[in-house]
Formats: structure tokens, C-alpha cells, sequence
């Protein structure tokens, strides 16, 4: 289902319920679920607008239970005023690694292939090895990856036990249908272990594209729908869930979250989030229709607007879905006292009781 009329997928994403929050010591004792995002030194510094990634995971997510590692391709990120404030702070969930893509890569098809070394896959956008990087660090730890343009809106707990990418948007665009800015998949799965096999066996990928990206995800699952069943599949493309499945086991291709998961930007203007770099009434009037229930009777003007305030459709969608993507923009700023501040920023600000981002 597209779901592409009304609110139906962000009511779907509300129909996903976190189970409720636990005392530290009433959790079993375990490793920590690992998350991953990246960012590449060498394209722009880390800034105030990157660290608002790093908020909303801090503000959203089970710390107790959470561990985040930031990826870089190169020294130095670790001391940027940013990201050296939630090391100091939040040491046992945060960590800075640098890439070698060629040590991640052992075990894989992809193991020493020229392509990994001396930069060979580092293009302008960060497109081409932003994807081999995603694949590399989630085969070799496990874990969830989460682009670094996008922000958190809740846990992502209830998501976590599957194996799946993301929908890129509700067009059902033919050949570019999937999104790897949030995504997860077990460590050594199986489905990452066919998607190097078709990595290492295709040609090399064009710079600023998707080739290893949301066309590898749809040609691998497009492998797996096609081979389902088939007892004499290589167990290099079966699925995880035990590993391996036992021989002639059904072939099912990892799942698909829907657009609006993360990406409620993605769709008709009738139906899509309202643009995060514009001012509040733009887009689809749903998000503005303020209902006369007791959360926004309570909001009032401020200057003579309306205030969108908690209890409104947009806040409601807000706590809906998981995350809202970016997509980059990094040179747009969000409009002050904009929705994005006052129902995401400010509340981040709230939970961790720090002034804001802009007090670094």
C-alpha cells in the first residue's frame, strides 16, 4: 500500500507502539544496539546544523540501551568543538571511528577490492561512498544506520529487531523505490553478504548516482523475490533469521519501511510534511487547521499568529513517524520560531537540559 491519501501513513507509523520507558535497572543487562551515521571532513566542517542530528538521537533515543558511532574519513573529527561535547558528555554512547573500508570489507565479496582503497569511491556529493560505507559498517557491527541529515523524532525501538531499508518516497518511483537514510540489518546478514556479491560482480559505480544504493537494494530484492523458494540458491543470497535458514527455507526479501517513517517530505502536497525550510503555512493546510480540543485552545497568538503548539496535526504526525530527512540542503536554515524549532529543536533542547546547540 502507497498510502498516499490523507494522514493514513502516519497514522500506520502511530500504530507502531514503543513499549513503555524502563528504569535503567529493571533492563536486562546486554550490549548496547549500535547506530551509525557518517560524515566526510573533507566536504564541509562539522557545524551547528550537523550537530542537530546528534541532539535528536541523544533526546529520543534509550541511552541506557543506545550506542551511536560517528563515521568520518579522516583525523580530527573527534576534536571539533560539536562533536567533542557529546564525547565529553556522553561517553558510553558516542564514539568517533575513522573508515578503512578495506578491513570492513574482509570476508565480503567486496574483500580487497581496488575500489575500497586510496579514496577510489569518494565522489562530490558523498553519494557513492556514503552507500559502500552504510553496507560496510553494518556488516562488520550490525546495527542501524541513520543518514546525517535527518532528525529523530522517537525511538526506534519497535523497528529494531527486523531487517529492512526505507521507502524513498509514495510515488512508487520505477526504478529508484528504496532509501538507505534509515535502514538496519544484522551483523554478517545475509542480505548484505548478496548485496556485495552483486557489488563486486557489476561495474564499478558512477560517481554522484545510487548504483550501491537504492538501485543495488531494488535489484537485490527484485534476486530475492524472483528466487524465492528455491532450495538451490547459494547461501550467500539467503536471508538471515537464523543464520543460515535451513536448505529450501523461503526466500523472503527483507522488509520495506514505509515513506513517511522518514521521510513525510516524499510525497503529493496534499499528504507531505510541510518544508522545514520555509516559513509555517506553506504546503497542505491539514498541518494548519488547529482543532478546538483542550492542547491547542491553550496556544493563543504570539504577535498576532497563530501558534502551532502540542496537540496540532503537525505535532501529532510529528509523533507519529520516526524521523524526518533533510536531504541535505545544507546550506538552508530553518526559520526562527518555524515548526522545525519549536517542535523539534526546542523540545531536543528541553530533554537534555543543555541551552541548545548554539550555546557550544
Amino acid at each position: 500500500m502507497a498510502m498516499r491519501l490523507g494522514t493514513d501513513c502516519y497514522d500506520f507509523a502511530g500504530s507502531i507502539k514503543s513499549a513503555q520507558p524502563q528504569s535503567v535497572a529493571a533492563d536486562a543487562p546486554g550490549e548496547k544496539r549500535i547506530f551509525h551515521t557518517y560524515w566526510r571532513v573533507d566536504l564541509a566542517p562539522f557545524s551547528e546544523r550537523q550537530s542537530q542530528m546528534l541532539r535528536s538521537f541523544f533526546a529520543t533515543q534509550r541511552l541506557h540501551t543506545s550506542r551511536l558511532i560517528l563515521w568520518t574519513n579522516g583525523p580530527g573529527l573527534d576534536e571539533n568543538v560539536f562533536v567533542k561535547h557529546y564525547l565529553d558528555r556522553y561517553p558510553d554512547n558516542l564514539e568517533v571511528k575513522v573508515v578503512d573500508m578495506q578491513a570492513l570489507a574482509q570476508g565480503t565479496a567486496m574483500a580487497d577490492s581496488p575500489l575500497l582503497g586510496n579514496h577510489g569511491v569518494e565522489d562530490t556529493k558523498a553519494w557513492v561512498d556514503g552507500d559502500i560505507v552504510r553496507l560496510l559498517v553494518i556488516w562488520a557491527n550490525g546495527g542501524t544506520w541513520v543518514d546525517m541529515d535527518s532528525l529523530l523524532t522517537r525511538d526506534l525501538s519497535p523497528l529494531l529487531d527486523g531487517e529492512w531499508v526505507s521507502q524513498w518516497d509514495c510515488y512508487d518511483k520505477l526504478y529508484r523505490p528504496l532509501n538507505g537514510a534509515l535502514m538496519s540489518f544484522h551483523k554478517h546478514s545475509p542480505y548484505l553478504c548478496g548485496a556485495f556479491e552483486l557489488m563486486a560482480s557489476g561495474p564499478p559505480p558512477r560517481a554522484d548516482s545510487t548504483d550501491w544504493g537504492s538501485t543495488l537494494y531494488l535489484r537485490l530484492w527484485r534476486i530475492l523475490v524472483r528466487l524465492g523458494g528455491d532450495a538451490s540458491v547459494p547461501l550467500n543470497l539467503l536471508p538471515s533469521g537464523p543464520y543460515p535458514p535451513p536448505r529450501g527455507a523461503p526466500i523472503r526479501p527483507f522488509k520495506i519501511l514505509p515513506w513517511c517513517f522518514s521521510d513525510g517530505r516524499s510525497c503529493r502536497l496534499d499528504s507531505r510534511l510541510p518544508d522545514p525550510f520555509e516559513k509555517d503555512g506553506g504546503g497542505s493546510g491539514r498541518w494548519w487547521r488547529e482543532k478546538a480540543d483542550k492542547a491547542v485552545a491553550v496556544a493563543g497568538t504570539k504577535m498576532g499568529k497563530e501558534v502551532h503548539v502540542s496537540g496540532s496535526p503537525l505535532d501529532r504526525a510529528l509523533h507519529q513517524v520516526f524521523a524526518v530527512h533533510l536531504h541535505n540542503q545544507w546550506e538552508k536554515s530553518f526559520p526562527k520560531d518555524g515548526w522545525v524549532e519549536r517542535l523539534m529543536l526546542d523540545r531536543y533542547t528541553e530533554v537534555l537540559g543543555d541551552g541548545g546547540s548554539k550555546n557550544l
